[in-house]
Formats: structure tokens, C-alpha cells, sequence
């Protein structure tokens, strides 16, 4: 291709005949495999994959969540799906593929291994992007073309990558929205199993929009502190993701606001800051929670002697303090309705049973 002429054989920058980002992973492919370009394959050592796939193990549930309507989607087309972590390790392959030295969990495809590939970009920049034929660095991948697209986790981190690749054919679609999209709903998933401690939040302009991608999310901490949003969330309301903010200061509201919509079981209308007029949902995190089903717990943190002992205690306290804002909305709602607790349950969206549990202390699923 006349790129790939001018490039490594002029010496010519190619703008306009690929994408920048193409072209600065050839510069960096050319500093890393300077002493030719032929490729090796390099899968990591097993004790390397076990230890990175314990420290991914809530990526990969969140990827199984996800996982089922995907390869429906994907089963007509001849498209594989492969999911690596932030390092471009191979996590995840499917369908197997017919040559299972080429793609196979524990590959490394990061741009130091594999020279320019799509997820090996994504790993190196946070950025999605596509790769075809002969724009991979190496010459025994131009059979190839993959779009890949980040995942981030609750700390605005780089997760992992999500791969879509079809071999010596074209896509039969639009890869790059369609893997944009599953990246979010794995990403969406990954961040509220990682809320143990938050209040999180699910709004939309409007409520159709809820429970889908395009959906934004929020994590509400105790002290009524942001801790994390997603990429819709932080669109919405006009601010970077990294924003350290209140919830009072961004979305006008305070957490005992939010917190009598956990209360509710349908989305509530309710106006930002901005004047944007949305729909929103607010879970409460508990035992009985997404998160008991996805663990999001790293090898690293488990391995800290220095934390070991103090993390329990440092992680009950933010829950602790919300639930004593949930009591203490009962407790508010029942003297309002002078003690009728039916009057109250009603006010509240939620079971006598329920409230009268809560007043108890115990724990109850969505509020």
C-alpha cells in the first residue's frame, strides 16, 4: 500500500492515507523492533497469565455478563471477539480459532510484542481505533482487520480492551460503533460491581434510555463526593471525567436527595444544576447486589500486608453512613405520616416488611 511505501521506504510521513494514530504506533513499532520486521509470537509465561487473570477476574465476569448477546450478534458475520487487560495480554478469545498458536489467551499484544494492531494501540494510548490489513506493523497480520475500543474501571484507569478481528475478509459492518458499545456496556457493568461503598445513579433525558448504553451512571460516595461517572454521565452534565466535585455542586442535589430516589422503583424527574431536566434512578449497593455476583477484588490489593487488617473497617464505614441516611428517611417519612407505617412504606416505594427491617438495621436490597 502507498502508506506503508512512503513510510518505510521514503522515510515519508503518510498523512491522510491513514490515521495519525496508525502512524505514531509505527513510529513507536519502529523504535521497539528495530532490528527487523519479523514476527514473533509472544505468549506470556503461565505463572504471568494466572496471576493476570486473578487480577482481572472482574473484567472477565463483567465480559461474561456481556458476553452471551454479543457472539448472537456476532455469530453471522465471521467475527472473533478478544478481550486483553491494560497491558494487551490476552484474556479472552472466541470463537477458538482454527490456529490456536496465532490468537490464544495469554498472547501479548501489546505494540512491544506485536508491533502495530488495534487492541496493542488501545493498550498504549487509552483511545479507540482500528486497524486493517496492511496498516499492522508486521506482515503476517495484514490478513487481518480489528477495531478496538477501551474499558475503563471505577478509577478512571485502563481496564482492559475490547477486540473485535475478522481474517482475510472484510467486516460485514460498522465495527468500530458496535464494538464502542459493548466496551460501554462491559465498562457500565465493571464500574457499578466495583460500588460496594456508592450510591450509584443511572440517568437520562429520557428514561428509555435507562438500562442501556447510552445510559449515565454515577457513583455517589458518603460524604456526598463523586467518585467516579462514566463517559454519558460526564456529557451530561458538561464536565471531565476526573472532576472532584459533590454531588450538591454538580448535580444539585444532596445525597439525602439521592437517597430517597433508592427508595423509588421507577425513574423520578429531576432537574441538574444546568437546568437539564433528567430521569434518574438510584441504587443503594448491597449483600444482595450486583456486586456480591462480580468480583472486582486485585491480586495486588489482596497481597498488601500494610492494608490487610484496616481495609474491612475503611470500606463498612461509607456503606455504614448510608444506611444511617436511609434510617434516618424512614424515621423522617414515618413522623411526617404521624407513624402510620403503611402511609410511610407507600411515601417511600417500598414493602411495611422492608421499612420495618430497615428501622432494624438489617439490610434489604435496593434500598
Amino acid at each position: 500500500m502507498q502508506a506503508r511505501r512512503q513510510f518505510f521506504e521514503a522515510g515519508i510521513r503518510p498523512s491522510g492515507l491513514v490515521s495519525e494514530a496508525v502512524i505514531q504506533s509505527w513510529l513507536r513499532s519502529q523504535r521497539q523492533h528495530c532490528n527487523g520486521r519479523r514476527l514473533a509470537l509472544a505468549p506470556v509465561s503461565p505463572s504471568r497469565l494466572h496471576a493476570t487473570q486473578e487480577r482481572c477476574r472482574g473484567l472477565l465476569q463483567a465480559l461474561q455478563h456481556e458476553l452471551p448477546t454479543l457472539e448472537q450478534a456476532l455469530a453471522g458475520t465471521g467475527t472473533r471477539v478478544m478481550l486483553t487487560d491494560d497491558k494487551g495480554i490476552v484474556l479472552h478469545v472466541s470463537p477458538a480459532s482454527m490456529r490456536p498458536r496465532d490468537e490464544r489467551v495469554g498472547l501479548n499484544m501489546s505494540e512491544q510484542a506485536m508491533g502495530t494492531n488495534a487492541p496493542g494501540i488501545v493498550a498504549a494510548t487509552g483511545q479507540a481505533c482500528t486497524v486493517t490489513n496492511g496498516e499492522h506493523y508486521f506482515d503476517e497480520l495484514h490478513a487481518f482487520r480489528c477495531a478496538a475500543a477501551p474499558i475503563r474501571d471505577v478509577h478512571g484507569r485502563l481496564a482492559g480492551v475490547l477486540n473485535l478481528m475478522v481474517e482475510q475478509q472484510h467486516f460485514s459492518f460498522d465495527a468500530a460503533p458496535v464494538v464502542g458499545m459493548y466496551a460501554t456496556t462491559i465498562e457500565n457493568t465493571l464500574l457499578q460491581a466495583q460500588s460496594h461503598e456508592h450510591l450509584v445513579l443511572r440517568f437520562q433525558v429520557t428514561p428509555a434510555l435507562l438500562h442501556t448504553p447510552l445510559q449515565a451512571l454515577m457513583g455517589v460516595a458518603a460524604d456526598g463526593r463523586v467518585a467516579w461517572m462514566n463517559g454519558t454521565a460526564a456529557q451530561l452534565i458538561g464536565q471531565p471525567l476526573d472532576t472532584a466535585c459533590s454531588a450538591q455542586e454538580l448535580l444539585g442535589h444532596d445525597l439525602s436527595c439521592l437517597l430517597q430516589l433508592s427508595g423509588q422503583p421507577a425513574p423520578a424527574p429531576l432537574r441538574l444544576a444546568s437546568g437539564l431536566g433528567v430521569w434518574m434512578q438510584a441504587h443503594l449497593q448491597t449483600s444482595h447486589g450486583l456486586g456480591s455476583h462480580l468480583d472486582t477484588s486485585s491480586v495486588e490489593d489482596q497481597a498488601s500486608p500494610a492494608t490487610t487488617e484496616a481495609t474491612p473497617v475503611a470500606e463498612a464505614q461509607p456503606l455504614a453512613t448510608l444506611r444511617e441516611h436511609s434510617a434516618q428517611l424512614i424515621r423522617e417519612t414515618l413522623d411526617q405520616h404521624g407513624g402510620n407505617v403503611s402511609q410511610a412504606a407507600r411515601a417511600l416505594g417500598i414493602s411495611r416488611g422492608t421499612l420495618y427491617r430497615r428501622l432494624r438495621g438489617g439490610r434489604d436490597e435496593g434500598f
